[in-house]
C-alpha cells in the first residue's frame, strides 16, 4: 500500500478552488428530503448553540465546531476522484449555492463563490466536476429555472435537494443571522479528507470502514438493556420475539425507521424537557431521547417505572409493542392518502416529520381502535391547519422552527380524551397570531411555489368534492410529465398590458404573483395559452378544474351542486368578465375565505359532536 494521507479540514479549506471528479462507476446522487432536513437541523442547533443575536462577526471563532466524518479520495496524478462522500460534498455546495444567493455582502458572496466553483477562462469548472450536473448546477446558482425531464438520477435528486434547502432552510438562520451562519458553516464545519494514491488503497480503506465489524445501533443496545433486565427466561424469549417482530415490520417501511419509531414514542410519553432555545443551554430529555435514546432510558429507570423484571417485559410487550404498531400505521397513512387519515398525509406531504410524537401522545393503551383514530384525525387535523395557515404567513415549518412549540403540545395533550383534544386544540388555534386574514397580500416568491402549489390543490380539490364532484387531489398534485399540474398566472407576464393600472412594472409583478391571479393547470394548458390575454384563455378555462371555471359565467348554469357549496359556504364565487386590479382582488379575498373553510377549527369539534 502507497502513503495514505488524512486530513482535517473546514469547508473553507476543503473546498477552496478545489475540483473533484466522480468515476463513471460511482452510484448516482441519492440523498432523499429526510437526509437533507437532518443535515440542516443538525446544523441549526450546533450553530444556535453558539450564537446569539448582537454578536461581534469575528465571535464566530468561539463558536461550537461540527464535524461531518470523513471523505475518501484517490489521487492519481493529481486529479481528485472521490471514492466515498460525494453525498455529502453535493449536499454541502447545495447548501453554500443557496447561502450565496440570500446573502447581501458581496464580498462574503465571492468568499462562498470560490467553495462552489472556480472559473477558468471565462468557464465555471464545479467543485464535483461532474459534465452532466453541469447546466443544473448553472441555473441553480443563478437562480434560473431547470427543466428536470429526461435528466438523470444525480440530476434530478439534485435539484429537489436544492428545492427542499429552499423551503426548509431555518427562519432562524435568515435576515441578520445568516452572515454569522456562512462564516460558521465554511469555517466550523469539518471533514475528514483520507487521501490514497491508487484506487485499490482507496477502496481498501474504504471497505474497511464500511464493511468489517457490525457496530451496535441505539435500538440494538436498547434490546440488549432492556432484554438483559427480564430474569424470567420465558418472559425474555417471548419480549424478544415481540421486539423482531415490530423491529422488522419498521424497517420493511424504510431506513432508520426502526429509531425513529422508538424516537416518536419515547418523546410522545415520557419527554418532561427539552433544551432552552439559548447559547449555552444543555440538552434536555426531549434532545437526548434524539441522539441517544438508549442512554436517556437506562438513566430514567425511575421514571419510567422500570424496576423489576416484571416492568421491563411489560415495557417490550405492551408500551414498546402498542406505540410501534401505530406509529407503522402513521407511517403507511404519511406515504398513502388514507380515509380517515387524510391530514396525516397532508402532513407528510410538508414534511412535517414533527408529526409523528405529537400524534402518539394524544393515544394511550387501552384506548378503543375509534377513539384512537378519532384523537388521530383532531390532532393531524390541527398540525394541517398550523402548518397551512403558517405557510400563509410566510413562516417556516421545519424542525428548528416547530420543535418547542410541539414539544409544548406534546405535553399538553397527553392521553387526553377526543373531547378535550378537540378543547385544547380550538382554544390554541383561536390564540394563535397566525391566521389567514393576517396576511392579505399572500404571493408566490421563489420560494415557496410548492407550498403554494399544495394549498390550491387543496383548496381546488376542496371546492370540488363540497359540489359533488369526485375527489382529482392526487392529480393535482403530479408535477411529473406533460399532463402534471403548475401553479399558472392569471394574467400574461406583459406588463404592458396593464400601464392604465400598474405605472411600473415592478408593481404589476407584485400584484401578479399575488394567490388570487393564480390558477392551478395541467403544464400543456400554459404551453398553449400562457402567454394570451384573459380575454382568450377565459373560455379555455371551462375545460379545466373548478376553480378555473368559475371565473367563467357559464360555470355557474346547470351545476346545482356547485350552487348549493356556494349557498351553504357563503364563499363569494362569481364569473368575471374581464380581470383587472379589481377583479384579482376579489380572488385574493375569495381564496383567504376558502382557505377558512378548508382549513376551518370547525373541523376538528366536528370529531367530537
Amino acid at each position: 500500500m502507497k502513503e495514505i494521507r488524512g486530513d482535517a479540514k473546514n469547508i473553507d479549506t476543503l473546498l477552496s478552488n478545489a475540483r473533484y471528479a466522480i468515476d463513471y462507476y460511482q452510484r448516482e446522487y441519492r440523498w432523499e428530503r429526510k437526509q437533507i432536513v437532518e443535515l440542516l437541523n443538525d446544523l441549526t442547533e450546533k450553530f444556535e448553540e453558539s450564537h446569539e443575536a448582537g454578536n461581534e462577526r469575528s465571535a464566530v471563532e468561539t463558536y461550537g465546531h461540527y464535524f461531518l466524518g470523513s471523505i475518501i479520495i484517490s489521487d492519481k496524478d493529481g486529479h481528485k476522484y472521490i471514492i466515498d462522500g460525494q453525498q455529502r460534498l453535493t449536499s454541502l455546495t447545495l447548501i453554500l449555492i443557496h447561502v450565496y444567493r440570500n446573502l447581501e455582502d458581496e464580498e462574503q458572496k465571492g468568499q462562498l463563490a470560490k467553495l462552489i466553483y472556480s472559473l477558468k477562462r471565462g468557464e465555471r469548472s464545479f467543485n464535483l466536476d461532474v459534465p452532466e450536473r453541469t447546466p443544473c448546477m448553472e441555473a441553480l446558482f443563478k437562480g434560473e429555472p431547470f427543466d428536470e425531464e429526461d435528466q438523470s438520477e444525480s440530476v434530478t435528486n439534485i435539484l429537489h435537494r436544492f428545492h427542499d434547502i429552499e423551503e426548509f432552510f431555518p427562519e432562524s438562520l435568515t435576515g441578520e443571522a445568516l452572515p454569522f451562519f456562512a462564516d460558521w458553516f465554511i469555517e466550523n464545519v469539518h471533514l475528514v479528507e483520507i487521501t490514497a494514491y491508487s484506487d485499490s488503497d482507496a477502496y481498501t480503506i474504504f471497505e474497511t470502514m464500511n464493511d468489517r465489524g457490525l457496530s451496535l445501533t441505539p435500538t440494538d443496545m436498547l434490546k440488549g438493556y432492556l432484554l438483559a433486565n427480564i430474569t424470567d427466561g420465558e418472559k425474555r424469549v417471548q419480549a424478544s420475539k415481540i421486539w423482531r417482530e415490530h423491529i422488522s415490520k419498521l424497517q420493511d417501511i424504510g431506513k432508520e425507521e426502526d429509531a425513529d419509531a422508538i424516537k416518536a414514542w419515547l418523546r410522545s410519553q415520557h419527554a418532561q424537557s427539552t433544551r432552552e432555545r439559548k447559547k449555552g443551554a444543555m440538552p434536555k430529555d426531549f434532545d437526548l431521547i434524539g441522539t441517544e435514546f438508549h442512554r436517556w432510558v437506562r438513566d430514567h429507570e425511575e421514571t419510567l417505572g422500570l424496576s423489576g423484571s416484571t416492568d421491563f417485559a411489560r415495557f417490550i410487550e405492551e408500551d414498546f409493542a402498542f406505540y410501534t404498531k401505530w406509529y407503522s400505521k402513521l407511517r403507511h397513512a404519511a406515504e398513502t392518502l388514507t380515509e380517515g387519515m387524510e391530514a396525516v398525509y397532508y402532513n407528510a406531504q410538508n414534511n412535517f416529520t414533527l408529526q409523528y410524537p405529537v400524534l402518539l401522545a394524544a393515544i394511550k393503551r387501552g384506548d378503543s381502535e375509534q377513539d384512537i383514530l378519532r384523537k388521530i384525525r383532531i390532532v393531524a387535523g390541527y398540525l394541517d391547519i398550523v402548518i397551512a395557515r403558517r405557510l400563509w404567513n410566510w413562516k417556516m415549518t421545519s424542525y428548528s422552527n416547530m420543535q418547542y412549540n410541539m414539544f409544548v403540545i406534546i405535553k399538553d395533550i397527553r392521553g387526553q380524551s377526543p373531547e378535550n383534544l378537540a378543547r385544547i386544540l380550538t382554544d390554541r388555534l383561536e390564540d394563535d397570531e397566525f391566521k389567514f386574514a393576517s396576511n392579505d397580500r399572500f404571493h408566490l416568491t421563489g420560494m415557496n411555489r410548492k407550498h403554494i402549489h399544495r394549498l390550491l390543490a387543496r383548496m381546488t380539490d376542496f371546492s370540488e368534492t363540497s359540489s359533488g364532484r369526485a375527489s382529482r387531489y392526487m392529480e393535482y398534485m403530479s408535477r411529473k410529465g406533460k399532463n402534471g399540474y403548475e401553479v399558472e398566472h392569471i394574467w400574461a407576464d406583459h406588463a404592458e398590458r396593464h400601464t392604465d393600472e400598474f405605472s411600473h412594472p415592478a408593481d404589476f409583478a407584485e400584484y401578479r404573483n399575488r394567490i388570487g391571479g393564480l390558477l392551478l393547470l395541467p403544464k400543456s394548458f400554459n404551453a398553449s395559452y400562457g402567454d394570451k390575454s384573459y380575454s382568450h384563455k377565459q373560455e379555455h378555462y371551462l375545460k379545466q378544474n373548478l376553480l378555473a371555471q368559475s371565473l367563467h359565467d357559464r360555470a355557474y348554469e346547470n351545476d346545482p351542486g356547485f350552487k348549493r357549496f356556494i349557498n351553504d359556504s357563503g364563499l363569494d364565487f362569481k364569473p368575471h368578465a374581464e380581470f383587472k386590479k379589481v377583479d384579482l382582488d376579489a380572488r385574493q379575498d375569495l381564496y383567504k375565505h376558502l382557505a377558512e373553510c378548508v382549513w376551518s377549527p370547525g373541523n376538528l369539534t366536528r370529531e367530537v359532536e
